[in-house]
């Protein structure tokens, strides 16, 4: 930690986190601190619920679980020091802030490739369904998930390591409820040319390259589903992926908002849209797949009514 503080002189940022005012406080604290237990608890359930059930033994759900965990762990690194904050002095160590940037920027655009993964299985599924078994083997399954995390984490190392050169000498408030890169670079006191450089090249790619693919999966998608003769096989292929584009367009409709927009300060409107794609998204996931989905609701009362058994008394 001393390594990473030598290139700056200040040691803590300040938060200024979603309200200064005093009275707010407590009431975001008991909303954010519900969001985090339905978060940890729903995501925990799908996760039970998949590898319990033979019959979601399937890459979707394996896919879904994945996403769960990681929705899990992108949301621990977020809520709670957002709900320590609400409690106490809203401030960060410069290694703590650099830290939670690399977990959010890694997790958070593992969430992205996942989608992603989620949107070419689907694709697969309806578009090429007699090759479905061979496409989607569980080796291959497996491989689209190690990239996913691998990748996301290589990237997010890039843009911490680039923002650990700069100095920080002068002001060490960030006007926002986390450690994101665009107001530590408003802080910066010596270039941030370079940081810009990637950010609109690297970062640009890694961001939209998901969103085209997905964008492209479901187009051929729309088009393999509207040949379908029938009217009940339409709905039944839509209803596999109503849940999925429900998630991608909350997802990266709240992330176009907030980083595809000019403007030098975060307004409450781009609080409201960071707090959808990190907070949300995250808590809805459960609820929107299992909503949708009559097997994963059926795994689901199976793992309730198997935990209501077992605390039967005998």
């Amino acid at each position: 930690m001393e390594s990473i503080n030598q290139t700056s002189s200040i040691s803590e940022f300040i938060l200024l986190g979603l309200s200064s005012r005093p009275e707010d406080q407590m009431p975001l604290f008991i909303l954010f601190f519900i969001i985090y237990l339905v978060t940890i608890t729903g995501n925990l359930l799908i996760i039970l619920a998949i590898h319990s059930d033979p019959q979601l033994q399937t890459p979707m759900y394996f896919f879904l679980s994945v996403l769960s965990f990681t929705d899990i762990c992108y949301t621990t690194t977020i809520v709670p020091r957002m709900l320590v904050n609400f409690l106490s002095e809203n401030t960060i160590t410069y290694a703590g802030c650099l830290t939670q940037m690399y977990f959010i920027y890694a997790l958070g655009n593992t969430d992205s490739f996942l989608l992603a993964v989620m949107a070419f299985d689907r694709y697969v599924a309806i578009c090429d369904p007699f090759h479905y078994v061979t496409t989607m083997s569980h080796h291959r399954c497996v491989l689209l998930v190690a990239f996913s995390c691998s990748f996301t984490h290589v990237h997010s190392l890039l843009h911490t390591l680039l923002l650990n050169r700069l100095t920080f000498c002068d002001s060490n408030i960030i006007h926002h409820f986390l450690c994101d890169v665009s107001p530590l670079m408003k802080l910066s006191c010596s270039s941030t040319l370079v940081n810009e450089i990637v950010i609109m090249t690297e970062g640009t790619i890694v961001t939209v390259t998901p969103f085209l693919f997905i964008t492209f999966s479901y187009m051929r998608i729309l088009i393999t589903v509207l040949k379908i003769p029938s009217a009940a096989g339409q709905r039944k292929a839509f209803s596999t992926c109503g849940s999925h584009l429900t998630l991608v367009t909350l997802f990266y409709g709240s992330i176009f908002y907030v980083y595809l927009q000019p403007g030098s300060t975060y307004t409450v409107h781009d609080h409201i849209a960071t707090i959808v794609y990190t907070v949300l998204t995250s808590m809805l996931n459960p609820f929107i797949y299992s909503l949708r989905n009559k097997d994963l609701k059926q795994g689901l009362r199976k793992l309730m009514g198997r935990r209501n058994s077992q605390a039967a008394p005998s």
